[in-house]
């Protein structure tokens, strides 16, 4: 279950000089919860702070919404990219999750790939989604 006292909608992680910064928000907009369809946009910002060019390959997702239900998305690249990161360079992008409850969280990795072939997971620091004001 998700614990609101610890949880942010921004999170922040560095793995071997691969920052993950992550912003969300709620989408009232696009969200129904007559119908238990709750909309969050997130911004995931990857900056290379480290010193060797990293390619991010793929990303698993892990998704949980308030009642302890995980989802699991796996593929290739984000948004349909594969940024190849030098030193100093960032990407950006923006997607979107859908729940059946007002809040939950999201985590996951990039399997990134260095030019020597070397590969190493960036891990993305779980993050809140919530609908502003919900309760527990």
């Amino acid at each position: 279950m998700i614990e609101r006292a610890t949880l942010s909608t921004t999170s922040e992680e560095t793995t071997d000089g691969i920052r993950v910064r992550v912003t969300s928000q709620y989408l009232e907009n696009q969200s129904s919860p007559m119908s238990r369809r709750y909309v969050f946009a997130y911004t995931v910002e990857i900056t290379n702070v480290g010193d060797t060019t990293a390619q991010l390959v793929t990303r698993h997702w892990i998704i949980e919404n308030a009642e302890g239900r995980v989802e699991e998305v796996k593929g290739p690249g984000v948004v349909g990219n594969t940024p190849n990161l030098a030193p100093g360079e960032r990407f950006e992008y923006t997607s979107g999750a859908v729940l059946t409850t007002p809040r939950g969280s999201m985590r996951g990795t990039y399997q990134m790939v260095r030019p020597d072939d070397s590969q190493f997971d960036a891990v993305v620091a779980r993050f809140a989604l919530e609908q502003p004001y919900s309760l527990n």
